[in-house]
């Protein structure tokens, strides 16, 4: 895939980083040689292949969905600087 210094400034820009004019053709080349990998991934014939979440062949061992501790609820707000109906009260950060 051919890039040319004007993509990259152009992804830069859209991506809000800063590249210096020295780098600009090694950049180029670098994202280039990106490009080219993706394009190359994507020819690769993946029909009947399952995804996976995880390359080895594990079991993720998992606890049992139990209640382990009681609600403390009370307890916890009776220390808390502001509450109403159950809920912690916060201040207002965004108007």
């Amino acid at each position: 895939m051919s890039t040319t210094p004007a993509d990259v400034l152009s992804v830069a820009q859209l991506a809000r980083l800063r590249i210096e004019e020295a780098a600009l053709d090694d950049v180029t080349e670098r994202f280039g040689r990106i490009l080219d990998l993706v394009a190359q991934l994507q020819q690769v014939d993946t029909e009947g292949v399952e995804p996976m979440s995880n390359p080895h062949d594990m079991v993720q061992r998992l606890r049992a969905d139990a209640v382990t501790e009681d609600a403390q609820r009370d307890a916890l707000q009776r220390v808390a600087p502001s509450v109403e109906d159950g809920f912690f009260l916060v201040p207002r950060v965004i108007d």
